[in-house]
């Protein structure tokens, strides 16, 4: 008997006791593992994501969640050549297995980058402005995001057994909160083998990850209003877990990726002596085949021109002719088989339901040739290409046939594509394949409102599109209505759905005590040694430095537009100035305002201030004129160290005064520090 696969449970390996079921290679039938089914205890689990997962998540900064899931990232791609062989016993070709294995990498390396590059290096994430809540400016308010003490339990479905997971506990894991995955039954054995490498590393804090293979028996039955649950699979199924008392009455937060007939448009430009028809047909057939049609995103519904549906037909037929079907060890192999007998077999129910309003035009499920394997041991189906016999038929637009099937559907016009479309009922993607700018504008904004992610697809970022159903870490996926619903990534918005947002009301000293970022009205320090002149660690939020008065001269003015060619009339010619109703008369530079005040701060000797890499938010407030006298105040607004670099990053609160004490000019100064050498 092959191992029966292992739970990663409070701390250690287990396997439930009673039966198991066969696990078995989907192109040869050959048994590879066995599933438990018995129960574990979920109770325990869930407790030990909170008290030991939890806090050690929450005790690190962004920056350092990030860094553990680069580390990750870079173990198992070293380990990859030890995954692509099991991943062959799903079905999978090398290009399936790596868009599953790499593309699941990948996934733990953009929120990586993302984490380090967009959050603080802090357990707190500051949302929006600081809002005024007083007059007087000592009652203010500022939204923040904490990490939330409960769990993430993932229900995965089969067709991505690593990507499903990392895709989901890279945000989680970023944010703070501990993840216990539930893989689908099918292919656990490859979630299984990933997940133990990921444990062996010791890269993770114990408790932040669990893994469930087993039945799920009580899986939401203790949860509460601080977990979340994410769930992957059909629509029927994430309808059940919405109603379970525990979401429904304790508030647990719930995000469903379902089953979506997504949609590809033909735009009526794209004739066949076009790159954008050629387009269309190549990415028709890529999302067909590619791990066999098993992907949430895949094209269901291909929406074209009815001048234009039987040119798409034939070249359609064209390209699948030359798919070859088989083994995925077999070089000249394209499309190797399903994930299991079982969901074969539920691809034929759902095409015998289409049946009823298409016609099949390509592929024969009963005749086909399979290339070294045999089709009756192995879950084989060849392409399977329908044409809708009337377009508007319900069954097209709510059958989804999980497999490598497809059905072309003609439109009239650009309304009718837009309402056809909608018939999905909501739709994690559709692409619109076209040259043409007002046909792109009318479309995207008619399905936009069904769509989580809508792709444009023309012969000009054709070569750098990622095609139609690959979703992007950086990217929303998910979708409205029949899709779920949900929002699984969309870069750091993935991350702040696993976070809780508060509104902060106190006053300045305190909510900069609170939030670790300096807010106005809060106290400043002005010490005898310039704040340029110290290091990172000395540094401290509130340290600030005054400069000025420096009164500004009309040859000032003059000299800064002849020397940088900014002649606008504003500042060159009197008249016209003084008839414009904002200045009424010559004016300085908005720039030449900010140039004269990091005169008046900066401290010019080589120092711990390596470099100025930017000003955030510069707003001109009131104009500058001739005679007036020009203070600033720069105050440390944030300090953010970088973990992997001998300085960190400053961000400095700059306010420009004129002799009567008006802010004339407000922004954000960005510098990088050196760190003190040891």
């Amino acid at each position: 008997m092959t191992a029966v696969l292992e739970s990663y449970v409070t701390g250690k390996w287990v396997v439930p006791d009673g039966e198991s079921i066969p696990l078995v290679n989907a192109v040869t039938g050959e048994e590879v593992a066995r599933f438990a089914t018995g129960p574990l205890d979920i109770a325990a689990a869930i407790t030990y994501g909170r008290e030991v997962g939890g806090p050690a998540l929450r005790a690190l900064t962004f920056h350092q969640r990030a860094g553990a899931l680069k580390a990750l990232g870079k173990l198992l791609m070293s380990r990859k050549d030890e995954f692509y062989p099991l991943s062959a016993a799903t079905g999978a070709t090398t290009r399936d297995s790596a868009i599953d294995l790499d593309g699941g990498f990948g996934t733990l390396f953009s929120y990586a980058s993302k984490g380090t590059r967009e959050l603080p290096n802090d357990t707190i994430y500051l949302d929006g402005p600081v809002e005024s809540l007083g007059r007087a400016g000592t009652f203010v308010g500022q939204h923040v995001y904490t990490s939330r003490p409960g769990v993430t339990v993932q229900i995965n479905a089969f067709n991505f057994p690593v990507w499903g997971m990392l895709e989901k506990l890279a945000p989680a894991f970023l944010a703070g909160v501990p993840s216990i995955v539930k893989p689908a039954h099918q292919t656990a054995y490859l979630t299984e083998l990933v997940f133990r490498v990921m444990i062996d590393s010791g890269l993770l804090p114990e408790g932040s990850v669990q893994l469930l293979c087993a039945r799920p028996h009580a899986l939401l039955d203790h949860l509460d209003g601080q977990d979340t649950v994410l769930f992957t699979g059909s629509a029927s199924t994430a309808a059940k877990l919405r109603s379970h008392p525990n979401v429904v009455e304790a508030g647990v937060r719930f995000n469903a990726e379902a089953d979506s007939l997504n949609c590809s448009i033909l735009g009526p430009d794209a004739s066949p002596d076009t790159p954008e028809f050629d387009l269309y047909i190549k990415q028709l057939v890529a999302e067909m085949t590619t791990k066999a049609g098993q992907k949430c995103t895949a094209i269901r519904r291909a929406l074209v021109p009815n001048v234009l549906l039987d040119a798409v037909v034939e070249a359609t037929i064209a390209r699948l002719s030359k798919i070859v079907v088989g083994n995925p060890a077999v070089d000249s192999v394209r499309m190797g088989a399903l994930a299991s007998m079982d969901q074969r077999d539920e691809v034929l129910r759902s095409l015998q339901r289409l049946a009823d309003s298409a016609t099949l035009v390509f592929g024969d499920p009963d005749s086909f040739s399979v290339e070294g394997a045999d089709p009756a041991t192995g879950a084989f189906l060849p392409p399977l290409l329908l044409r809708a016999e009337d377009p508007a038929a319900a069954v097209v637009h709510e059958v989804e046939a999980f497999g490598p099937v497809s059905t072309v559907i003609g439109y009239r016009d650009l309304d009718d594509a837009v309402a056809l479309a909608a018939l999905g009922n909501g739709s994690l993607v559709a692409s619109l394949v076209t040259h043409d700018s007002e046909v792109a504008r009318k479309v995207v904004t008619g399905i936009a409102p069904h769509h989580g992610r809508v792709l444009v697809l023309d012969r000009d970022d054709a070569k750098e599109s990622t095609g139609h159903g690959s979703p992007l870490p950086t990217l929303v996926h998910g979708g409205p209505g029949r899709a779920g619903g949900g929002e699984e990534l969309g870069g750091i918005r993935g991350v702040l759905h696993f976070m809780q947002r508060s509104a902060i009301q106190a006053s300045p000293d305190m909510l900069t005590a609170i939030t670790g970022r300096w807010t106005t009205g809060s106290a400043r320090t002005t010490t005898d040694v310039h704040p340029f002149r110290k290091h990172l660690e000395e540094l401290q939020i509130g340290d600030t430095i005054v400069g000025g008065p420096r009164v500004v001269s009309l040859e000032d003015i003059d000299h800064f537009a002849e020397f940088t060619g900014d002649t606008f009339y504003a500042h060159t010619d009197p008249k016209a100035a003084a008839e414009n109703p904002l200045f009424g008369g010559i004016v300085a530079h908005g720039y030449l305002v900010v140039s004269l005040a990091a005169g008046l701060f900066v401290e010019p000797n080589p120092g711990p201030v390596l470099a100025n890499f930017g000003v955030d938010g510069l707003r001109f407030l009131t104009p500058v004129k001739a005679g007036d006298a020009l203070t600033v105040t720069l105050t440390a607004k944030q300090l953010t160290p970088r973990l992997s670099a001998d300085y960190g990053e400053v961000r400095w609160d700059a306010v420009v005064t004129n002799q009567d004490d008006e802010p004339v000019a407000t922004y954000d100064v960005l510098t990088l520090v050196a760190k003190k050498q040891d």
